[in-house]
């Protein structure tokens, strides 16, 4: 084994000549390798969120293998580190409780091994915030590798979706168009191949933000799960990150600076995306110690058209986006309204990276002087019910009701909302404000509970919609006048805690208004009444989120590990040091 020189972070476990040096190139020998494959190769790791439990993310192994290929075809070996796979659908309490873990453990695993790069493998709405969080903080260069979309079912009704489709039937059958057969049926089509969901939902919408962002591949996060251009993704990125690491120039910090998150947000209101991706880009620009107030999302969707027709904004899936020429033809028409100067993974600015589409399919993506919609996709509110800011996705809401003063109705809690909503007696009207609070990040771990349902006697009088607040976060691929992560949050004492049935709300989008219309005496003296919800929890990773989680204005991620330098050890710290012998 020769002594070249390098600066490859790995260097310093496999090449010195010393007993560290043995023990850490014989241990991986039952792998297959020998000490003279260690001779200056960079270490790339594969950070996989592959799980059989996850089918959002159930094509990552096979991508792995491709991304293996392309590390070695240009020279680096790579190894594959299974990270924690968060299953939208089916793990409790809710998904976003485990973000944070999985961007510590990410950050950890990278920090502890010796990995020159990364690969971020994922697909779940949480997957890949979580892996990106944790990657930026340990500081080596990056490369996000998405699961892809999956196919919609083809039915003669149309295309069909797996999350906007499903939230139009749940709404059909409790307002008594469908019955039971039919959803027997819908449960047995519904989910067709691996991968996302296939709307402009939080997992296809944080996939995008990631081109604009500058760490991923343009053109591929829209190619769907199954189709092979994916896997030649897989293979382009890891001969990318490769080189990336070889030069060890274009880290995290390198690339993603306050222009790229303007980049990000900017695409984000053309697409109509998920508004779940405004707590993550939150989170992660903290964890790199830029300043990102909430109120750039809203300053930013003012001047961005909604120019991509995908639902739930719009009429079509990512599959007819891809079609269209995906990210790219989308960034290339928003370009004015982009930073071009941007630096990204393949060593080119943004500018120079976009090149004008074969053809615009102007059906999906529409000119900018025909928006899908007039006004920003999205907005930011302020006033005395949501000091710190709510948020409304205006792109999939019913303008009827931008402006609107009603008497809220109170819930306390998710269960006795799902018994209780359909009972006239509670006097719901279609002028109600609906609230349920308690549900927050420190509340209940911050579900997608926000789209609260309609009552049934209302919908089949054909009200489709109803100004409706949480504390919670509401599905990307949901819709509706849903107002959604108020804070502070009625958990820490915010004016959500002091609303009662009966008091006035107002809404005011066109002036960023939400207000409760009570006498300040009175909020005064039933502030000095509330009394805090007590701590149910009392151990392990879930008291350390209860402690630590901030508020949703600045991210939902963790107070100690927000900004400053990453977080990688010293050099030469512990180099001597042998475990485990």
């Amino acid at each position: 084994m020769s002594k070249k020189s390098n600066n490859l972070r790995s260097s310093r476990w496999f090449d010195k000549q010393d007993l560290p040096g043995f023990v850490h190139r014989s241990t991986l020998t039952p792998t297959g390798l020998h000490r003279r494959d260690f001779d200056g190769k960079p270490v790339i790791g594969l950070l996989s969120t592959w799980s059989d439990i996850n089918p959002c993310n159930l094509n990552l192994r096979a991508l792995a293998e491709e991304a293996r290929q392309g590390v070695t075809a240009a020279g680096g070996m790579a190894f594959e580190l299974p990270a924690m796979s968060i299953s939208e659908n089916l793990i409790k309490p809710t998904s976003f409780l485990f973000r944070n873990l999985l961007a510590m453990e990410a950050e950890e695993m990278i920090r502890a091994y010796p990995l020159d790069g990364v690969i971020l493998l994922g697909g779940c709405d949480k997957t890949i915030p979580g892996l990106l969080m944790g990657a930026v903080s340990a500081g080596v260069p990056l490369i996000v590798l998405t699961s892809g979309p999956s196919i919609p079912k083809d039915t003669p009704s149309g295309v069909q979706g797996t999350g906007t489709t499903v939230w139009k039937f749940v709404d059909s059958l409790r307002s008594g168009k469908l019955d039971e057969e039919d959803f027997k049926r819908f449960e047995d089509e519904i989910m067709t191949t691996p991968g996302h969901c296939s709307e402009m939902g939080t997992a296809s919408s944080v996939a995008a933000v990631c081109e604009a962002l500058g760490i991923a591949e343009l053109g591929s996060t829209m190619i769907p799960a199954p189709d092979g251009r994916r896997s030649q993704a897989a293979r382009n990125a890891g001969r990318r990150i490769v080189e990336i690491a070889s030069a060890g120039t274009l880290t995290p910090r390198a690339i993603l600076d306050s222009r790229a998150f303007d980049n990000a947000i900017t695409l984000l209101c053309a697409l109509g995306g998920s508004t779940n991706v405004i707590v993550h880009l939150l989170a992660l620009a903290r964890r790199l110690g830029i300043s990102l107030p909430l109120e750039r999302f809203d300053n930013i969707a003012r001047r961005v058209p909604l120019i991509t027709n995908v639902q739930p904004s719009g009429e079509h899936l990512t599959s007819r986006l891809y079609a269209a020429g995906g990210i790219p033809a989308v960034l290339y028409q928003i370009r004015d309204y982009l930073n071009l100067d941007t630096m990204t993974i393949s060593g080119k600015t943004l500018g120079e990276s976009l090149s004008p589409p074969a053809a615009i399919d102007n059906d999906v993506i529409k000119p900018l002087s025909q928006p899908v919609k007039q006004g920003p996709s999205l907005i930011v509110l302020k006033g005395s019910l949501a000091p710190a800011g709510a948020v409304l996705k205006t792109s999939a809401a019913d303008g009827a009701l931008f402006r609107h003063r009603g008497p809220a109705h109170v819930f306390e809690d998710v269960q006795t909302m799902a018994d209780t909503i359909d009972d006239p007696s509670l006097g719901i009207t279609a002028d109600t404000v609906l609230i349920l609070r308690g549900v927050g990040p420190v509340g209940a771990m911050m579900p997608e509970w926000g789209m609260l349902p309609i009552p049934g006697y209302l919908m089949k009088q054909g009200i489709k919609d109803m100004l409706r607040i949480s504390d919670a976060r509401m599905s990307g691929t949901a819709y509706g006048t849903a107002i959604l992560h108020a804070a502070p949050e009625a958990a820490v004492g915010g004016p959500l805690a002091l609303v009662k049935t009966g008091d006035i709300i107002a809404l005011d989008v066109e002036n960023r208004r939400l207000d409760l219309l009570v006498d300040e005496a009175e909020l005064d003296r039933r502030r000095r009444q509330w009394q805090a919800p007590g701590k149910l929890i009392s151990r392990g990773y879930r008291k350390l989120y209860q402690d630590h989680v901030q508020q949703a204005h600045l991210g939902c991620d963790f107070d100690f590990l927000a900004g400053g330098e990453e977080s990688t050890l010293p050099d030469g710290l512990f180099d001597g040091w042998v475990g485990g012998w």
